[in-house]
């Protein structure tokens, strides 16, 4: 039997205070009925003795201490689940907003979901295809994989997440099932629809699943969205057997979030304000990526965030990265060189990327050109900076000829447009294409048999 308990004994933001609780469960859904009108969710993030602190998904406004009538659920937060979820969109809850309709459900589940046992994971392995030369080729993202994408305010990581979204796939001739799981959190109406109509207009919208909260939503939605998506992500993988790409933008909205919550709750602050607990919280996101033993599908994450000031030391990319695989980096100055996707492929990686590649998944050359490509535009670096500083025109022959790669591989390999979508053997022909405009002698990187291999044969062979 249900208890509701009337009235309140504090507000503070999206934050209320319920006095005189039994029984009451941590993550437990409450629902709040305001004026005997309006019901709205919320879920109990604290408890000490009597007492019970709830978030509001839908916010505190229009209620007082006394116009509320609270009911524990007895249950945590779940959301309706089938495969009719691909193809709709839905708020930062999981209710749907696209005007079809509610889900008819198969099955709920718990949105904070399980841990996942270390002894049931598989090992990843296999890649997925974006079409975009710099992650194909050089941070190569595999199926099981968490591979963040570090970006800045004003760079166009909205449009490289939409590209991404276009042209994923398990590569040519793959015939297991493979969907997308979109989530935004705190995007303006205007990214939102972009997203939307892109999804929509180049015909892959029946195979997304799109969970957005928008920045005029409430924050408290902001935390619960990527427990949803990734919750709807697991139930596609594990229990209908198709492969996930899971698409989180932008985590540093969910931080802020995390972070204006936790000061409503009068949490002793951490680095920059955020609370303690920010990495342990990244953490419950970001590794419920993955394979499990015995089951075909898996969950493979692109968190999207934005440095605070390009910073890539700030908490968040710091803790990020010390959870993910890897990172992809969004560059400023490429970018304002008029270069999409501004990727710099210096600090980016895949830690996962060496055991994905090569002969039985990509090309057998596909780790040697990509080593071979980071050493010579490490050597950019060196002689654009002596360059700058005795003149262009004093440097050796050698040094101008990475000079002329440097441009070349910006501008013909890193560069590419928003709808140009490569295979993985176009992309690595165009590494060949570029390395030939360096001397044999200096492709040190390459197996010999390699280099005998692929040197002199031209792009298509």
């Amino acid at each position: 039997m249900s208890i509701e308990y009337l009235g309140l004994s504090e507000i503070n933001g999206p934050l209320v205070v319920l006095e005189g609780v039994s029984g009451a469960s941590f993550e437990e859904i409450v629902e709040i009925t305001v004026d005997a009108k309006e019901t709205r969710l919320g879920r109990i993030v604290e408890i000490y003795n009597d007492k019970a602190v709830i978030q509001v998904f839908e916010g505190s406004e229009n209620m007082s201490l006394r116009n509320t009538h609270t009911k524990l659920t007895g249950e945590p937060m779940k959301i309706a689940l089938s495969p009719d979820i691909l193809g709709r969109t839905f708020n930062g809850i999981g209710q749907p907003v696209d005007g079809f309709g509610p889900i008819v459900a198969e099955t709920s589940k718990n949105v904070n979901g399980l841990p996942m046992n270390p002894v049931s994971r598989e090992y990843p392995r296999n890649y997925i295809r974006t079409g975009i030369s710099a992650i194909d080729g050089l941070t190569t993202l595999i199926r099981g994989q968490k591979l963040p994408i570090f970006s800045g305010n004003g760079l166009p990581h909205d449009q490289l997440a939409a590209q991404i979204v276009r042209q994923a796939s398990l590569g040519e001739g793959s015939d297991e099932e493979f969907a997308v799981v979109f989530a935004a959190m705190g995007v303006k109406y205007d990214v939102a629809d972009y997203f939307r109509r892109t999804f929509e207009e180049s015909g892959v919208f029946d195979h997304v699943a799109m969970f957005l909260n928008l920045a005029n939503d409430p924050v408290v939605e902001r935390l619960i969205t990527p427990k949803v998506a990734l919750t709807a992500a697991e139930y596609l993988a594990f229990e209908k057997g198709m492969h996930i790409l899971v698409i989180l933008t932008d985590m540093t909205s969910f931080a802020e979030a995390l972070r204006e919550v936790s000061s409503s709750k009068g949490e002793i602050p951490s680095r920059k304000g955020y609370p303690g607990y920010l990495y342990s919280e990244f953490a419950t996101i970001y590794e419920r990526a993955g394979i499990l033993t015995g089951c075909k599908g898996s969950v493979t994450q692109i968190p999207i965030l934005t440095m605070p000031n390009d910073d890539i030391t700030h908490p968040i990319p710091d803790l990020t990265g010390y959870i993910t695989e890897g990172q992809i980096v969004l560059d400023r100055a490429l970018h304002g060189q008029g270069l999409y996707p501004p990727i710099n492929v210096l600090p980016s990686l895949s830690r996962l990327m060496k055991d994905g590649i090569g002969e039985g998944y990509t090309r057998a050359d596909h780790q040697d050109v990509a080593n071979q490509l980071f050493s010579c535009y490490a050597r950019v670096g060196d002689a654009r900076a002596l360059a700058s500083v005795i003149g262009e025109d004093e440097l050796s022959p050698l040094d101008k000829q990475y000079l002329v790669f440097g441009a070349a591989f910006e501008k013909e390999f890193v560069c590419q447009g928003e709808e140009e979508n490569r295979t993985i053997q176009e992309t690595l022909d165009k590494g060949w294409e570029l390395l030939r405009l360096l001397p044999r002698t200096e492709l040190d990187r390459i197996n010999t048999k390699v280099l005998d291999e692929f040197y002199e044969r031209e792009a298509g062979e």
